[in-house]
């Protein structure tokens, strides 16, 4: 973890997608996001065999607490050490972890209170890894190539998702929980090698200067005053929150429960997620191959305010194949909308802030969006669906609104490529 590291130079000569550095960031990223939804399964299924299904609630929810309570201190973290550590330390100290229960578990059956600490270990972990991650593109390529990262990013993301739950149950059927862990914990041990060969580029006098002892608060709140004075991040935050408020409860909760009141089953159900995850995934491709897009600011905002009308009218559709194209268009706006948000924050804001910019996002993400999931449950059981969901879409249009509201999000321009 302590490895000297490599500085690039100045300019990058060569596109992100052709780029050996970038590329080895990116395999390691994948590599460690499947080995995170392996570990998602491993810990389920051990949950569920410990006990019943409120027990798999509680592990499963044990570890979002400190992920949420800690995640801004993670951005403090992040921008006054080298990302790149942060992200090495993290990951080897999940990795041993994993291990550590896979070992346990082969040895004795899981106890419910072992799963429960795991998770709340392996959530503090993950709010120094999250913001960590988050601060690094900015360090590996130009400021003319990040929309490109960001869009091979949610690739990733997307393929850890799609890849890790088969991996994890073959694993299970092969040899229960404990190799499960196994394949989790060396999945993540596999990324550490490539990190250690990552370059860093130099950010300038603040990546040299290291904060005085004693300083985190003021690091903290130096950070929200940052986005909050920020003409073009603070809009795109607050946006961003609004939209994750109005939206993920429907997405991952009415979804589920908009398939029951149809009696479309899980067959059903898997072709709706499917399609939204499809979507998704084209859109970060689009964002990938092309590297840039014109008039991000309002493309976003355009692609935001289509993707609220979707949520707020599929409870309206009554056939499923038509639900299922819904959610594929649902899935597209999303993902534009989040890429050039994320692409568009990584591009305005310095580097020095930028753990702590992620930080404040993912919080609206992990801590406080989630706490509409059991409002559009309660809503739901008592109104049905589409009253709800049409709410939802109108709740979440409000970001769109904010965003127009900005000068600085409707003029709002990625750098064009030099090459």
């Amino acid at each position: 973890m302590a490895a000297p590291q490599t500085v690039l130079p100045e300019r990058a000569t060569t596109p992100a997608h052709r780029d050996t550095n970038v590329l080895r960031w990116l395999t390691a990223y994948t590599v460690s996001l499947i080995g995170d939804s392996v570990y998602f399964v491993a810990l389920g299924w051990s949950a569920q065999k410990a006990g019943g299904p409120t027990e798999v609630g509680l592990v499963m929810a044990a570890g979002a607490l400190p992920r949420a309570l800690l995640m801004l201190g993670g951005g403090v973290v992040a921008d006054r050490f080298d990302p790149r550590r942060v992200i090495l330390g993290s990951d080897t100290l999940r990795c041993i972890l994993i291990l550590a229960v896979a070992a346990g578990i082969a040895l004795t059956a899981p106890a419910l209170w072992i799963l429960v600490t795991v998770a709340l270990i392996f959530g503090a972990v993950d709010a120094l890894f999250v913001p960590a991650v988050g601060a690094l593109p900015s360090r590996i390529t130009t400021p003319d190539q990040l929309a490109r990262v960001t869009g091979m990013r949610s690739l990733s993301t997307r393929l850890g998702q799609i890849a890790g739950p088969p991996i994890g149950g073959m694993a299970m059927g092969v040899g229960g929980p404990a190799a499960a862990f196994t394949v989790a914990g060396l999945l993540i041990a596999l990324s550490l090698p490539l990190l250690l060969t990552i370059r860093i580029r130099p950010v300038g006098a603040s990546d040299a200067e290291r904060p005085e002892p004693g300083t985190a608060r003021k690091d903290l709140l130096d950070g929200l005053r940052y986005i909050r004075r920020h003409r073009l991040i603070g809009p795109l935050v607050v946006a961003g929150a609004v939209c994750e408020l109005g939206l993920i409860g429907t997405l991952n909760v009415g979804m589920v429960l908009l398939n029951a009141e149809r009696g479309w089953g899980p067959s059903g159900y898997g072709w709706i997620a499917g399609s939204f995850s499809a979507g998704a995934a084209a859109s970060a491709s689009l964002l990938a191959i092309a590297g840039w897009l014109p008039r991000a600011g309002l493309m976003m905002t355009g692609t935001l305010l289509v993707g609220c009308a979707g949520a707020a009218s599929i409870a309206l559709v009554p056939a499923l194949w038509l639900t299922a194209v819904a959610a594929a268009v649902i899935g597209l706006c999303a993902g534009v909308f989040g890429s050039l948000n994320n692409a568009l924050m990584q591009t305005a804001a310095d580097p020095a802030y930028l753990g702590r910019v992620t930080s404040v996002v993912m919080l609206t993400m992990v801590g406080i969006a989630p706490l509409s999931y059991p409002l559009v449950g309660a809503a739901i059981g008592a109104w049905g669906a589409a009253p709800v969901f049409v709410g939802c879409g109108v709740v979440a249009s409000l970001g769109a609104a904010i965003a127009l509201a900005s000068d600085a999000v409707r003029h709002a321009e990625l750098p064009r490529q030099r090459g």
